[in-house]
């Protein structure tokens, strides 16, 4: 029996292996972000981010709270980038209002909720810890 032909690679990324897959996914992580330039929150998080990302190197006392208060700005600049994905996602699909659509879009903004209010207790925390004790 004769083997079916192997169809072509729709995505061209999915037959690249080694450092050119890696070289190849870094260029298209990088263009995420760009992407990700074009949204206001995810702007106003990142320039937050410029300010937040070396407190935490200031007001962290250990290797432990640093990652902590680091990782929870990451945090919500991840959970943002996600929410937009699916926004996107969702708005190729059509502009016309669905039920669906609209649930699926509160569920994104509801997790970057939960992502800046971890953040925000975390940074409380913190700074209670460090000026109030």
């Amino acid at each position: 029996m004769t083997p079916l032909p192997t169809p072509p690679h729709v995505n061209l990324q999915k037959a690249r292996t080694g450092l050119s897959r890696l070289w190849h996914a870094t260029g298209y992580s990088l263009e995420g972000l760009r992407a990700g330039w074009g949204e206001t929150a995810f702007r106003q998080e990142a320039t937050a981010s410029i300010i937040l990302l070396p407190g935490a190197f200031w007001l962290g006392r250990s290797w432990v709270e640093v990652a902590l208060l680091a990782g929870s700005v990451m945090l919500v600049m991840i959970v943002e980038l996600l929410n937009t994905s699916i926004e996107t996602a969702i708005d190729r699909i059509g502009p016309e209002w669905h039920d669906l659509s609209k649930r699926a879009k509160d569920m994104g903004s509801a997790a970057v909720l939960l992502a800046v209010l971890i953040s925000f207790g975390i940074w409380a925390a913190a700074l209670y810890q460090r000026f109030a004790t």
